[in-house]
């Protein structure tokens, strides 16, 4: 689609900036890293993310949904159904398969691996919401790309899905400070940082709940939703109990994390 990346750069900066002016003028927690250390790893690890699926996946999720209307390929190219809806369905279905497969990095030892990347940051805000390991990309990027084979959904749908997963990755980690009744009335709607916070707890049993990243219906509805961490969001620890030093999470050690023993 003509500008796709210009509206995706777009997008992304200007949510970045901002969340971290939202950080800034009013924070959540107080952070116990350097900012200096913690961003250079995870803003250096959305640029090797980006350069991973340029040089090794010949297909974008906008191209193959492209090949798929063209061919006929998944179930919304043979509904008959109005465009909007079309699209409302393709987005919502989208944002279920990736609950599930956040469900899945967490319970599958291989995965977990992979993801704990994103688990290992000592503290949470917006750019928490962009490191994830090159590999994970990758291979997230696959289920996408078979996803819209199933699914059928348009390269439009496609566009507005991929914005609108990563601006709210970028809001639900922000360390932004939310009146309790704005965050209640927002977490019916999408996922907040009040929710999402919870999710990084040090406590594995806080650790595995709120998997959704856009949408918070499907926590509550498949049973992993949690309102609140037990310490409260001021006294809750975040990260890996396993990983504490600042020192060990540096980017070059990052991207060795999943492969080291």
């Amino acid at each position: 689609m003509e500008h796709e990346s210009g509206i995706r750069l777009g997008f992304f900066f200007g949510v970045l900036a901002a969340m971290a002016l939202w950080e800034w003028l009013a924070p959540r927690r107080r952070l116990t890293v350097g900012k200096p250390l913690r961003w250079s790893s995870n803003l250096g690890l959305v640029f090797i993310d980006t350069l991973a699926l340029r040089l090794l996946l010949p297909l974008t999720a906008t191209g193959m949904a492209w090949l798929a209307q063209g061919r006929g390929w998944g179930i919304l190219n043979n509904l008959l159904l109005p465009p909007g809806l079309k699209i409302a369905i393709a987005v919502a279905a989208l944002d279920l398969i990736i609950y599930l497969q956040h469900a899945m990095f967490h319970a599958i030892p291989a995965f977990w691996r992979l993801h704990m990347v994103h688990h290992t940051d000592l503290d949470f805000d917006v750019t928490t919401g962009v490191r994830f390991h090159p590999v994970e990309i990758l291979l997230s990027m696959g289920i996408k790309l078979a996803a819209i084979v199933v699914l059928g959904p348009s390269a439009l749908a496609v566009i507005l899905f991929e914005v609108l997963l990563n601006g709210t990755s970028m809001f639900n980690h922000g360390n932004v400070r939310l009146s309790l009744w704005i965050d209640r009335v927002l977490r019916l709607f999408v996922v907040t940082p009040e929710m999402h916070r919870v999710h990084h707890s040090v406590l594995m049993r806080e650790n595995n709940s709120n998997f959704g990243f856009n949408l918070p219906w499907w926590d509550r509805l498949l049973g992993t939703y949690r309102a609140q961490p037990a310490a409260g969001h001021e006294g809750m620890t975040i990260g890996l109990g396993y990983f504490r030093d600042p020192r060990r999470l540096t980017l070059p050690r990052l991207l060795l994390l999943p492969f080291r023993h």
